[in-house]
């Protein structure tokens, strides 16, 4: 599978690399590439710190807050034979949902701006489809002429999102069986019938759908930094590795239901079984994990957020000239800090001419 053998290959001879060397003391490293699959645990620190500086000018200075939209396990569960097709649906359905009653007169009344986030995982790395969006605490009025203030620790009425987004996901789910578009195997099988589809879906228009809104973040900027933690998160990182041996790999996890200290565990799984896991969570290639609506939309959002912060009595945001310079990445010297220059690169499978200064192998560095 490619992105098995991305990360496998993730820093290593097989992708090539270059050779550093400090200027000021000689000291030698060997970099090699980052495969840059956006699956790969070791992959995404760039990759995020890049969004996450092209997303600062689109910050306001109001409250933000983390709405959360959950499909239920049965729908869940039929998500995974047709990841393309519903996890579509589920950016869809919550956004619509959120767009609408922000809309109505009876809750906020303005036109909002979203991002939102898909994860497919739980702490222990099962199936488990949801979407995180983060949502300024205002919008603006449907005439564009002011800015509508949510509440300071109040945003929408979760009950009334959730009855919402659950009735657009089930109705977008019939929509889509009817044209088509959902494919079915194993046990399965059976709801390729019509029949049998509406029989699927009854249960859950009778159940509650989790829809969870967290408390607003104490200020804009502590948006950024908890952005970084969710755009690019795959389904497990590094740090929570713990062992990987012939019993298996033992990670941490996290029991949501409880509180405090006794939340956190470990686990340990077979290694074939955790590599099953990991791959549930592989996206289908092309499909966007990351997406904006309402104001930030991309039609749209330049005007939008320029529209917004004149509302709010802020100076347009200025391009940053030495916003290119800062983004790029100086490396420094490990030994006395000063910096390092490329003084050879190699090709994929080919081996450096030079030596690192420690003589006891390549150091693996991001270059990504």
């Amino acid at each position: 599978m490619k992105v098995m053998s991305a990360i496998e290959s993730c820093r290593t001879a097989a992708l090539g690399g270059h050779i550093a060397r400090c200027e000021d003391c000689a000291h030698t490293t060997i970099a090699y590439n980052s495969c840059r699959n956006r699956h790969c645990p070791k992959c995404q620190g760039a990759a995020a710190r890049t969004w996450m500086e092209e997303r600062e000018a689109e910050l306001l200075p109001v409250p933000y807050f983390h709405i959360v939209f959950t499909l239920p396990a049965a729908i869940g569960d039929i998500a995974y034979q047709n990841k393309r097709v519903i996890y579509d649906l589920l950016f869809k359905a919550s956004a619509e949902a959120m767009l609408t009653i922000a809309a109505d007169p009876k809750h906020l009344g303005a036109r909002i701006a979203i991002t939102a986030v898909l994860h497919t995982w739980g702490s222990a790395m099962t199936h488990h489809p949801h979407v995180h969006m983060i949502v300024p605490g205002g919008g603006l009025s449907q005439d564009g002429k002011r800015w509508i203030a949510a509440k300071p620790n109040f945003f929408l009425p979760v009950l009334v999102l959730s009855k919402l987004f659950r009735r657009l996901m089930l109705q977008k789910l019939a929509a889509a069986h009817e044209a088509g578009k959902l494919q079915f195997f194993g046990e399965r099988a059976h709801l390729a019938d019509a029949q049998a589809f509406s029989a699927f879906l009854a249960p859950p228009k009778k159940t509650r759908w989790f829809v969870y809104s967290k408390r607003p973040f104490a200020r804009p900027k502590a948006v950024l930094a908890y952005l970084s933690r969710y755009t690019h998160r795959v389904a497990i990182s590094n740090r929570r590795l713990i062992a990987a041996d012939e019993s298996g790999v033992t990670f941490k996890v996290k029991d949501y239901r409880i509180e405090g200290p006794g939340r956190y565990t470990t686990m340990t799984l077979d290694t074939g079984e955790f590599i099953r896991r990991f791959l549930l969570h592989v996206l289908p290639k092309g499909l966007h994990r990351i997406r904006h609506y309402g104001l930030l939309a991309s039609s749209a959002k330049a005007e939008m957020v320029a529209k917004a912060r004149e509302l709010l009595s802020l100076p347009p945001t200025e391009p940053d000239a030495d916003q290119d310079v800062a983004r790029e990445h100086v490396q420094q010297c490990p030994c006395c800090g000063g910096r390092m220059h490329i003084i050879e690169t190699f090709e994929p499978g080919a081996h450096p001419n030079h030596d690192s200064s420690a003589h006891v192998g390549a150091l693996r560095i991001d270059t990504s």
